[in-house]
């Protein structure tokens, strides 16, 4: 007897094939859409990131730091709706390394002197800004954060003895 068509095991198992491959693909794609999404947005978020960044610099660089406000907020229009900023400042502490000298060596008074002059100065010179980049996704918001320190370099040196 000859055999024409395909047996009814055949069709069902090429079916069976066919129904595995398109699953595969499927989830392939779906990864590939989650993982294009993703990548969008960290580039908008450094992209914006940068972009702000750059614009405190200029905006703040010639001003003494007092002028930095303590925060600021705002967004990036309507070309980028679910995105908004925020600029936070605050005074640099400069970390007390006078007793980690004291206890190597035994520092002598007037090193530990200069030493807390110069901690002082740049406590006073400086001031650290970061700018974050707010995203409100549908179920969440996330927040990028970038650093920067501004030094007053006309500051004075306040030192002992009537110098200046």
């Amino acid at each position: 007897m000859k055999s024409r068509g395909f047996t009814l095991i055949e069709v069902m198992m090429s079916m069976v094939i066919l129904a595995g491959s398109i699953l595969v693909l499927a989830q392939a794609w779906s990864t590939n859409s989650l993982r294009l999404r993703k990548s969008q947005l960290m580039n908008n978020v450094a992209t914006l990131l940068e972009r702000k960044m750059v614009e405190v610099e200029a905006q703040y660089r010639s001003k003494p730091i007092g002028e930095i406000p303590e925060e600021e907020k705002g967004d990036f229009g309507k070309k980028y709706p679910q995105y908004s900023w925020r600029l936070e400042s605050q005074d640099f502490t400069m970390p007390d390394i006078s007793q980690a000298l004291i206890s190597d060596n035994g520092a002598s008074d007037m090193l530990l002197t200069m030493v807390r002059q110069t901690s002082e100065f740049i406590s006073k010179s400086v001031k650290e800004v970061t700018v974050v980049v707010i995203v409100k996704t549908a179920s969440k918001s996330l927040e990028y954060s970038l650093t920067t320190y501004f030094v007053d370099y006309n500051q004075s040196i306040g030192l002992g003895g009537g110098g200046g």
